[in-house]
Formats: C-alpha cells, sequence, structure tokens
C-alpha cells in the first residue's frame, strides 16, 4: 500500500544519485521527516558527470485525496522523473498509509477497498535487445538499425522512451520517435495490454546526426499505482563511431 513521502524517502536518480527534497509546508510530518507536496523540488547529487541528473519537482498522479493547505500530498508510488526526464526511485520505511481515493466516500459508509490496479504493488518488467549497437559514421553501416523493448505489467498505464546523449551532452523524449528517420512503433507511449513490444529504427540520416560518441536509449514502463521498472531499468546503448 502507499505510503505518504516525506524528507526522509531514498530518492535515487538511474545513476544512483541521491535526492534531497525541499519540503515547502511543515505542517505534517512522519517520524521527523517533513511530508512532501506537488511541486516541492529537490536536488540529485548525480554521478553521471556528462550529463548529470540535477534535480527534480515532484508531481502527484492523483491517486488520493490527501491534501495539506490544498496542496496534494505525494506518495511513494507516484510516477516521478528527473529534469533530464529520467524516473525516479522512491522509498520510504515508515508505516503511514495514504489509501485514500479522490472519490468521495458516501455519508455514514466506509471508504470502499482498492482496486486491483490500485493495490497493486509488483513494478512491471521491461528488458531491451539488442543491448548494445553500433554504427560507423564512416562507412554508414549498418545502413540501418533495429532494436525493441519488452514491457509487461498486469496494469500497464504508459511508458517513456528518453534518449540520453554524451556528446555533445542532452536528453530528450523520443516516445513519438523523430519521423521520418526515427521511428518508434507503436510510438505515442499508451499502453492498454499487458504484453507491449516497442521498436525503434534508425536510419542513416539520424545516427550520422547524433554525433560521434555514446547514446542511451531508457525505456521506463509505469503501472496504474505508478510504479516504474527502476531500479531495474531498461537501457540500450548506441555507440557512434
Amino acid at each position: 500500500m502507499p505510503q505518504v513521502l516525506t524528507t526522509h524517502a531514498v530518492i535515487l536518480c538511474p545513476h544512483g544519485g541521491i535526492g534531497t527534497s525541499t519540503p515547502t509546508n511543515p505542517k505534517w510530518s512522519v517520524n521527523g521527516g517533513i511530508v512532501l507536496l506537488e511541486n516541492d523540488t529537490g536536488t540529485l547529487a548525480c554521478p553521471f558527470l556528462i550529463l548529470p541528473c540535477l534535480g527534480y519537482q515532484l508531481r502527484s498522479m492523483g491517486l488520493n485525496a490527501s491534501r495539506i493547505d490544498g496542496q496534494k500530498v505525494i506518495l511513494a508510488t507516484d510516477f516521478n522523473q528527473t529534469f533530464t526526464g529520467l524516473p525516479l526511485t522512491m522509498t520510504e520505511t515508515h508505516t503511514t498509509i495514504d489509501n485514500s481515493t479522490p472519490a468521495p466516500v458516501p455519508v455514514g459508509q466506509p471508504a470502499p477497498l482498492l482496486s486491483p490496479a490500485l493495490a497493486d504493488a509488483v513494478k512491471p518488467t521491461v528488458t531491451g535487445a539488442p543491448p548494445v549497437l553500433a554504427f560507423n559514421s564512416v562507412t554508414h553501416q549498418p545502413a540501418i538499425v533495429t532494436a525493441s523493448f519488452t514491457l509487461f505489467s498486469a496494469f500497464p498505464l504508459q511508458w517513456l522512451l528518453t534518449l540520453i546523449s554524451e556528446v555533445p551532452p542532452s536528453h530528450s523524449d523520443i516516445t513519438d520517435g523523430v519521423p521520418p528517420n526515427l521511428v518508434v512503433a507503436p510510438a505515442g507511449g499508451g499502453w492498454s495490454t499487458p504484453a507491449l513490444t516497442v521498436t525503434i529504427t534508425m536510419n542513416v540520416a539520424y545516427m550520422s546526426g547524433l554525433g560521434i560518441g555514446k547514446h542511451h536509449f531508457f525505456m521506463t514502463g509505469i503501472s496504474q499505482r505508478g510504479l516504474s521498472n527502476l531500479p531495474n531499468g531498461a537501457e540500450i546503448v548506441l555507440t557512434v563511431s
């Protein structure tokens, strides 16, 4: 069941960088940790020097009804990202659970049980193949490079595909692809069936334009509860020589 997120939570970026959250309203604390609210921010001590994950701004998925002075309380299961678009791993150890739902409870009636989707505690699984790709910018070979990600969740919600390039350092959301040179199929991030395969196809023009160096394709699968496949991230690395 979801815990409320506090400043004592262990928040990590995919590179293992530790997050430090800054609360804006200290009215509610749990075991000395201040409960975090929507739009609270944090910094990350990310070790990935080429393009570090510097911080994050917390967002609520709207799955609970708890608020403090009108601001939504963040749950440890709310899906959140770094400023570079990569998913955060958020872990709490206290026992304060928030099973509230936005739907009003009828007067005199007990709160209904959580739906199977919101009671789900199993993270999505995501794998990428092949894990390593290569392109020669001189010979322009191979002319076409294809890879795929396989996702599974009993209660899927969406997926995100993020590109982190080392040279020049940059990040971009490529969930919709970059037609016609980078084709993502299916595109758009929609995920409605438990098992899904997403294929990426890159041509010479796209790979040549990336530049010499390593380019990391990160796939994140997200369940309706807000759980993602991290820390078991799915990554495919393309090296352009």
